[in-house]
C-alpha cells in the first residue's frame, strides 16, 4: 500500500506491505472555517470569559502582542490584522505596539522568515522583535515560583499596559498542548526559568506527556508562570491535517486554553486497541521538521503505541540540520544513552538543551528509533543513539526481518500532530 508522510514542503510516498498495516493514524474531520478573518474578529468582540479585546485596549498606551516563531505554523497573516486595528481604533498608538516573536530558547528570526510569518504589510508598518532568552537583562524578575523556578520574563512584555499572546494549540509531549500559557513559559521567558521549567524533575513524571494536563506538572508550572507575568487576552487557534482553520479561541488565558483544547482533542486523537512492533511516522513537515531537535517530538509522540523493544521508523526533513549546538556536546560526553540518563538525573548536573535527548531518552528506553532523512550524515545522527535507513522501506524491511512476517505497523502520516493513543 501506498502512504504520504508529511516530510518537509511536500510529502514523501511510500509504499508498505498491505498485510502487515494495522491502521493509518490521523486526524478527525471537523468543519473548515470559511471565514477565519471574520471569525477572528467575532472572537474579539465575543471572547470567552473576558471582555471584547476593544474594551480592554481602551485608555491603555501601548500594548504587546506575542506570537509563535518559525517553527509553528500559526496563521498570523489572519490573526494579526484584527487584532492589530483593534489596539489602533481603541487609541493605542502603532508605535506603542510591539510584536515579540516567543523564541524560547531557539534562534533568532530572520526578515524572511517574518514576512513568511506575518505577511509585507505588518512587517513594513510595525515594529517585530524577537525574544532572545539569554540576554538576562532584557528580562524582569518575578521571584521564585512554588516550585523554585526563578521566574525571568521579557521586559518588553512586562511593559506594556496591555498583554496580548497567540498560538497553535496542538498535541505537546511535555506540556500536554501547546498553546495559551506557553506562549509566556517558555515563548519569551530567560535562560533560566526555561532550564528550570526542563529538568527531570518535571519531565520524569508520569503525566508529563501528550494530550495530558490533569496533574500534569509542565502544563501547571507554565500556567502559573503566565498568571505570575499577567495575560490580558489570548487567541488560538486549532489547524487540520491541510492547516486550516478548524477552531478559533479568543479570551481568558485558561478558559479559552480549555476550550481550545476541547476542540484540539476532538480533531487530532486517533486509537489502535494495542501496542504495535512498528510504528511509521513523520516529523510533521514544514516548518517543524527543519531540524533533527524539532524531529525528536514526532518520534515521542509514537511512544504510547509501541510495543515495548518495538522499533520507531521516522522520516524527516532536517532541512537546518542538528537545529541546536548543544546536542553534539552532549553525545560527545555520554557514549551511551544510558550513561546520559544516569548523569541528568543526579542532583546538579546540567547542560542547555538536555530536555530534548532526556525525551528521546524515555523511547530508547523502550524501544528502538531509525531515522530517514536526505539532510544530515548518518554517521553523525547515528552518535545520537539511534539507528538510520536509506528509505522508509529499507527500514521496514528490516524490522520485519527483526520481529517476524506477521509483526504490525501502525503509520503516523502527521506525526507529532496527531494524538496516538491506546483505546
Amino acid at each position: 500500500m501506498k502512504a504520504k508522510l508529511a516530510y518537509g514542503r511536500t510529502q514523501l510516498e511510500v509504499t508498505l506491505p498491505d498485510k502487515n498495516v494495522q491502521k493509518i493514524l490521523g486526524f478527525q474531520q471537523l468543519p473548515v472555517i470559511d471565514l477565519p478573518s471574520a471569525e477572528v474578529n467575532g472572537a474579539l468582540h465575543v471572547p470567552i470569559d473576558s471582555p471584547p479585546l476593544h474594551e480592554l485596549a481602551r485608555d491603555k498606551k501601548s500594548a504587546c502582542v506575542v506570537i509563535s516563531d518559525i517553527t509553528r505554523p500559526v496563521p498570523n497573516k489572519v490573526l494579526l490584522p484584527p487584532i492589530l486595528q483593534t489596539l489602533e481604533a481603541a487609541g493605542i498608538p502603532r508605535e506603542n505596539i510591539v510584536i515579540l516573536i516567543g523564541t524560547g530558547l531557539h534562534r533568532p528570526s530572520t526578515n524572511a522568515e517574518r514576512i513568511e510569518m506575518c505577511g509585507k504589510e505588518i512587517v513594513g508598518k510595525y515594529r517585530i522583535e524577537d525574544h532572545v532568552a539569554e540576554r538576562k537583562e532584557e528580562h524582569v524578575f518575578l521571584g521564585d515560583s512554588p516550585r523554585n523556578v526563578p521566574v525571568w520574563v521579557d521586559s518588553r512584555y512586562m511593559d506594556a499596559e496591555l498583554k496580548i499572546t497567540t498560538g497553535l494549540i496542538e498535541s505537546h509531549f511535555m506540556a500536554g498542548f501547546s498553546g495559551g500559557r506557553k506562549a509566556i513559559c517558555p515563548g519569551i521567558c530567560g535562560r533560566e526559568t526555561i532550564a528550570a521549567w526542563h529538568t527531570p524533575r518535571f519531565l520524569e513524571h508520569e503525566n508529563a506527556k501528550a494530550g495530558q494536563l490533569e496533574d500534569n506538572p509542565v502544563h501547571e508550572e507554565s500556567t502559573w508562570v503566565a498568571k505570575k507575568a499577567g495575560c490580558d487576552f489570548i487567541v488560538n487557534v486549532v489547524l487540520n491535517s491541510e492547516r486550516e482553520i478548524v477552531g478559533i479561541v479568543a479570551g481568558n488565558l485558561e478558559t479559552a486554553f480549555e476550550r481550545g483544547v476541547e476542540i484540539a482533542q476532538s480533531l487530532i486523537v486517533d486509537t489502535i486497541p494495542e501496542p504495535v512492533e512498528i510504528v511509521v511516522t513523520s516529523g510533521g513537515g514544514y516548518p517543524l521538521d527543519q531540524t533533527w531537535y524539532q524531529t525528536i517530538k514526532g518520534i515521542v509522540t509514537a511512544l504510547d503505541i509501541l510495543k515495548k523493544d518495538g522499533t520507531i521508523i521516522i522520516a524527516s526533513s532536517c532541512g537546518e540540520g542538528l537545529g541546536c549546538g548543544e546536542f553534539e556536546q552532549i553525545v560527545a560526553k555520554f557514549p551511551t544513552v544510558e550513561s546520559f540518563m544516569n548523569a541528568i538525573l543526579n542532583d546538579g548536573f546540567f547542560l542547555v538543551n538536555q530536555w530534548q535527548m532526556e525525551e528521546l531518552g524515555k523511547v530508547l528506553r523502550k524501544g528502538c528509533v531509525v531515522v530517514v532523512t536526505d539532510s544530515i550524515p548518518p554517521e553523525m545522527l547515528q552518535k545520537f543513539y539511534v539507528e538510520t535507513a536509506p528509505s522508509v522501506e529499507a527500514a521496514v524491511a528490516d524490522a520485519l526481518k527483526r520481529y517476524g512476517d506477521d509483526a504490525r505497523i501502525v503509520v503516523l502520516p502527521d506525526g507529532p500532530y496527531v494524538l496516538a493513543q491506546i483505546g
